[in-house]
């Protein structure tokens, strides 16, 4: 035994089975550290886990505090039954005042007196500047939005424009050349297709309508062919 109450020898090889078939058992058998651990000798760990002796020396994981730490079998031994004893720290000896041998003489010196402190008022602390927030920038409000609208409806183009709830033109109606032209500055998937087919009906709708015509213009023709023969 040393002289803290801890063996410094480390566990046996019997010691280190009995730990391997405890923690096989589900338990975490107790320990306590030996002078070889250093500052923490003669305290209490519980063994988690036994690692892989041949990939170091330190394989004996130990619970302390809330560290899980490794250590070797020469750092650890099987913990004592029934509490610890702590460690008593020396007590140092009380200083002893030394006894001066002959007359004791004495020399009476004035006592310096210090002048006292004059203390600042408060009206002379300096009061350090509080920084003024820096004032946001006013933005301008912005004005009214503008909205031109090109539709389509009932065979006619009309274009209209709104600033705001102010109407600047009321629907009007355009030709359907200047309606393409607007349309093709447009560059959104499915608008010209739209436009495409909307062009297309109308010609075969006027097609339609071109042949009625032809055929009723050849009717009246006729018609004043026979009226001419018969005068």
């Amino acid at each position: 035994m040393t002289a803290a109450g801890v063996q410094a020898n480390g566990l046996t090889a019997d010691e280190l089975q009995q730990i391997r078939d405890a923690l096989a058992a589900g338990r975490k058998p107790r320990v306590q550290f030996t002078e070889s651990a250093g500052q923490i000798s003669g305290q209490i760990g519980q063994v988690v886990g036994l690692e892989d002796p041949s990939v170091s020396d330190e394989w004996v994981v130990v619970k302390f505090g809330r560290d899980e730490l490794p250590f070797s079998p020469g750092d650890l031994r099987i913990a004592p039954k029934g509490p610890v004893p702590k460690k008593v720290a020396p007590v140092a000896p009380e200083p002893v005042e030394p006894v001066l041998s002959g007359p004791e003489f004495l020399i009476d010196k004035p006592v310096p007196v210090k002048p006292p402190v004059q203390r600042k008022s408060e009206e002379e602390v300096p009061v350090a500047a509080v920084p003024r927030k820096a004032a946001r920038p006013v933005k301008a409000k912005p004005g009214p939005s503008l909205t031109v609208t090109l539709a389509y409806g009932e065979g006619e183009w009309t274009i209209a424009a709104n600033q705001g709830a102010k109407a600047l033109a009321r629907p009007y109606v355009i030709r359907p050349a200047e309606a393409l032209k607007m349309v093709s500055l447009i560059d959104v998937p499915g608008v010209q297709e739209a436009v495409d087919q909307i062009m297309a009906a109308e010609r075969a709708e006027a097609e339609q309508q071109a042949q009625r015509l032809r055929a009723e213009l050849a009717e009246v023709e006729a018609r004043l062919a026979e009226l001419g023969e018969a005068g």
